[in-house]
């Protein structure tokens, strides 16, 4: 079996786990730091961790679940998972969660999956072919003016009075699963997708290669693409946008100064 018909299998599985974990109820409590996790959060991630290491026992592993280890940094080839992308959507009985698994080698993503078992929608891409959703390709939209477009960000962040020209007015929503979002970018349901704070390499990895396979743009918000496996595994932030609107979002946004 071929890594990326591996990934897909696991996703899916993982997908329905954790369906049936949150129907059943789940044990939610908070991390350090604050964010939330679940049962099923760690359900899911032992399971994708227990099927896909034993089928590649040579990868390393990388995943928001799992305490990290610098044993990844020695192997060519890793997993990069997000077990369930979006929990706090998860928890609250929403759609918009996703599995996400990447399979990188030398730094990049070969394959990648991003399932969202509650939509039955599953994104996939190799370094070959197209992208495609649900087994058909997709592609951007082509919309080329950040007037009036589909914008996936925090509404409030786009109105802040800093910034040194205002935003024209966008349809802007929410999404919690970065990944999910940047796959509705890839497939033109959206026009892009920002987010001006830190993002964890799991969030990125499989839908970076399934927007880059599809010609959409996915880079930091001073268009440095995107490198996998660092020790370190976050980037500092996000900018998803088809190839029109990327520009336009990086003038505005290239200036800023992150911690």
């Amino acid at each position: 079996m071929n890594d990326l018909d591996l990934i897909l299998a696991a996703a899916k599985e993982a997908g329905e786990l954790a369906l049936s974990a949150r129907e059943g109820g789940l044990k939610i409590w908070s991390k350090d730091g604050g964010s939330p996790v679940t049962d099923a959060d760690l359900a899911v991630d032992a399971l994708l961790k227990t099927e896909l290491m034993a089928a590649r026992p040579d990868y390393g592993w990388l995943s928001e679940e799992t305490a990290d280890a610098p044993a990844r940094l020695t192997t060519r080839r890793q997993f990069v998972v997000d077990p369930i992308d979006g929990t706090v959507a998860f928890m609250k009985g929403k759609p918009w969660f996703a599995v996400s698994i990447a399979v990188v080698e030398d730094g990049q993503p070969i394959a990648g999956v991003v399932h969202a078992p509650a939509l039955d929608e599953t994104y996939s891409a190799t370094l070959e072919g197209p992208p495609l959703l649900n087994g058909q390709p997709i592609v951007p939209s082509v919309t080329a003016d950040l007037l009036d477009c589909a914008m996936l960000g925090d509404a409030k962040m786009f109105v802040h009075p800093a910034w040194r020209e205002p935003w024209p007015a966008m349809r802007v929503e929410a999404r919690n699963s970065i990944a999910y979002r940047m796959c509705l970018v890839a497939s033109g349901a959206f026009d892009a997708a920002i987010a001006l704070s830190p993002k964890s390499e799991w969030d990125l990895a499989a839908a970076d290669l399934i927007c880059r396979r599809a010609g959409a743009v996915a880079v930091d918000h001073k268009g440095r693409d995107f490198v996998y496996n660092q020790p370190v595994p976050t980037v500092p932030s996000l900018v998803c946008a088809n190839k029109a609107l990327a520009p336009l979002i990086l003038s505005r946004v290239g200036h800023i100064e992150l911690p």
